[in-house]
């Protein structure tokens, strides 16, 4: 008989996971996260892991980072099979599902949804091929109020303020300030340029420059000026006049300068640094079409945006005959939740979620045992039991390797009291398991 095979178990890149410790964290994340968007009514919402090739690649700029889905067994002359893909991010598959349920759903349609997303791109630091995104939007008939451009702002600093992560700040600017000033520079095609723009915190100034003058084609002056919107930053009113004073003037710029100052004004009552006006921020992907946001940590600019998104006109269009507007922002949390760990900066503690084990004195006594426990998990204790009657040495080392807090023991013999351990004191006392709280 030959010998079974064995696979060597090895990290597949890009795809991470997390030891249970980590991982209880990352949950407790999830939740807050989860409480913060129902806080404002937003509903929650999953779609199918897997969307139709055609509504992923309906806006055509990310096809190459999609994984395509087929059976192993697939037949290759089956022209019915059908042509899958995991879904990249959560903005395309909600614009669908928008479409699909149009008639039962009330807008505006607020939504949240914190599912994991796959892009088939080279993995490095901050950046992964399978992660969790946690997106919240809002979406009408016809237009959305300018109003959840701040509050979805607003929303995303409350989250990463209760987090306690390390600094950071939202940066915002307005797809229509670039459109606008772009285009009276007699620039032809805006759109380029902006790609072109968001390209600055990988290439540099330097970089961008070059771009713009050896790719898109435009002149020096016109480089110069498109450089010097770019390089404005601040965190009030005085950005638009910053805007202004550099003398060019269009009607779309002023729109976008108005919607941006009213985002500014509305989430000026945040403390110095949380918001701040970049117009450097440009968000490369053709769907948006007003605000942009990203937010970077302070102490690792270079990293990669951690919350980023911004308001799109009309991403439904393609499934449905109707104007269906929206604004979203993305939070990023394997991103996040990656660095802290690679830092050393993620507080962990147990690495499981029990508050009580019971042990068992013996075989003997493993039925009043199994009983205690039952009594503390109907009072919404999370109780483990202790799998067999080891040494109560054993089963208290098991206890302190698993973080459980409190470790109960039930009655030795017949009319003795229960007795509950707090393992990080040592403290032992009596308690009646149809009463006791834990601490």
């Amino acid at each position: 008989m030959s010998e079974q095979r064995r696979v060597r178990p090895a990290p597949l890149s890009g795809f991470p996971e997390w030891t249970p410790e980590v991982r209880l964290v990352e949950l407790h994340w999830l939740d807050r996260i989860r409480a913060a968007f129902e806080r404002y009514g937003f509903c929650s919402v999953e779609t199918p892991s897997v969307e139709a090739l055609e509504v992923l690649l309906a806006k055509g700029e990310t096809s190459q980072e999609v994984y395509t889905l087929h059976r192993l067994q697939a037949d290759e002359a089956d022209a019915g099979e059908a042509r899958l893909g995991l879904h990249f991010d959560l903005t395309v598959p909600i614009a669908r599902y928008v479409a699909q349920h149009f008639n039962d759903l009330v807008f505006p349609f607020k939504r949240y949804q914190m599912q994991r997303v796959w892009r088939g791109e080279r993995p490095q630091e901050g950046r992964f091929r399978e992660f969790m995104q946690c997106d919240v939007d809002v979406i009408d008939v016809d237009d959305v109020a300018l109003q959840f451009d701040a509050e979805l702002a607003r929303i995303v600093c409350e989250v990463l303020t209760e987090l306690g992560i390390p600094p950071w700040a939202l940066h915002v600017n307005n797809r229509k300030v670039l459109q606008g000033f772009y285009q009276s520079l007699g620039i032809g095609d805006p759109l380029a340029v902006i790609r072109v723009a968001d390209k600055i915190d990988k290439v540099g100034v330097a970089g961008v420059e070059a771009m713009l003058a050896d790719d898109v084609g435009l002149a020096p002056e016109q480089v110069r000026a498109c450089l010097d919107l770019a390089a404005i930053r601040g965190s009030g009113a005085g950005v638009v006049d910053d805007v202004t004073a550099l003398g060019v003037k269009s009607d779309l710029l002023t729109e976008g300068l108005d919607e941006l100052g009213y985002v500014l004004d509305a989430m000026s009552d945040l403390p110095d640094g949380t918001v701040l006006a970049d117009l450097s921020i440009a968000r490369g992907l053709d769907y948006y079409t007003g605000t942009v946001y990203e937010t970077r940590f302070t102490d690792w600019p270079d990293y990669g945006s951690i919350a980023s998104g911004g308001r799109y006109d009309d991403l439904a269009g393609s499934y449905i005959n109707r104007r269906l507007p929206g604004v979203g922002l993305s939070i990023g949390l394997t991103r996040i939740f990656a660095k802290l760990v690679g830092e050393g900066l993620l507080e962990t503690a147990a690495s499981c979620p029990t508050d009580v084990l019971v042990v068992v004195p013996n075989a003997e006594r493993r039925g009043v045992a199994v009983e205690t426990a039952a009594r503390l998990r109907e009072r919404g204790l999370r109780t483990e039991l202790y799998h067999q009657a080891d040494r109560i040495g054993k089963q208290l080392r098991y206890a302190s390797r698993k973080g459980i807090p409190y470790v109960w023991f039930p009655p030795f013999d017949d009319g003795k009291p229960h007795e509950v351990k707090e393992m990080a004191g040592g403290d032992q006392v009596e308690a009646d398991p149809s009463t006791w709280r834990r601490p």
